[in-house]
């Protein structure tokens, strides 16, 4: 027995919060009754409806990492009909991405089934640094470098760079390679914005240990068994 909401979020139809969402608006049935109550649980044998769809047990975990190319958005579907990531996996799972990237922002992106290793790895609590190569506006100054390097504060919430490097000044811009532990939304970009460097453009290089590899925009590639038992031990 688990809890409603994990199940439908461990099977990919949503996120846990989402779900709780759901059931507390009475969008969700268990075996034709509707659920109210948070917390309720139920069995793999139990018949699940949300917003009418039956909700199906996923039995196979899949896992992909993708290299997202620029126009791309980081979602199962999209109204305005522009293409997603889980568009370009090819897969009859319900998979979707683990975290967002923004829709000019390119590379290393997971997608999964698995709600209970997405939740891990995005929960604060585990700390799971992301490394991004960004061009920026202008030139860093001394001061900027360093006040960075020791934390900024974002709305509120101190965030400190675990790597910060400079690679190349061309021009009137920059290109910084930068590893934070922070998961916010569009939050490299408000870094730099913060300094007066608007992001020109951004590409997510890791995320843990994994790397993009050989990837090209636009091509993905399966987890390893290897690779995702050692994402579980980040927790």
């Amino acid at each position: 027995m688990e809890r409603l909401q994990k199940i439908i979020a461990n099977n990919g139809y949503t996120s846990r919060r989402k779900a709780e969402e759901l059931i507390k608006m009475g969008k969700v049935k268990v075996n034709g009754k509707v659920i109210l109550e948070l917390g309720t649980k139920v069995n793999k044998e139990d018949t699940i409806e949300i917003e009418g769809n039956v909700l199906k047990i996923n039995e196979k975990k899949v896992y992909y990492l993708l290299n997202k190319p620029r126009g791309v958005i980081s979602s199962v579907t999209d109204p305005e009909n522009r293409k997603t990531v889980v568009s370009l996996i090819d897969t009859d799972e319900r998979i979707y991405p683990i975290g967002r990237l923004d829709y000019d922002t390119t590379g290393l992106i997971l997608l999964t089934n698995d709600g209970e290793l997405a939740n891990l790895l995005m929960h604060p609590k585990n700390e799971v640094e992301k490394k991004y190569i960004a061009k920026i506006e202008g030139v860093l100054s001394p001061s900027e470098f360093y006040g960075l390097k020791k934390g900024i504060v974002i709305e509120g919430r101190k965030v400190i760079p675990t790597h910060l490097k400079v690679k190349k000044e061309i021009e009137n811009s920059s290109i910084v390679e930068i590893c934070i532990l922070e998961g916010r939304n569009h939050i490299v970009k408000k870094i730099f914005e913060s300094l007066g460097h608007p992001v020109e453009k951004l590409k997510r290089e890791s995320y843990a240990f994994l790397t993009l590899g050989n990837l090209k925009s636009g091509e993905y590639r399966e987890l390893s068994l290897k690779e995702v038992k050692k994402l579980y031990s980040l927790k």
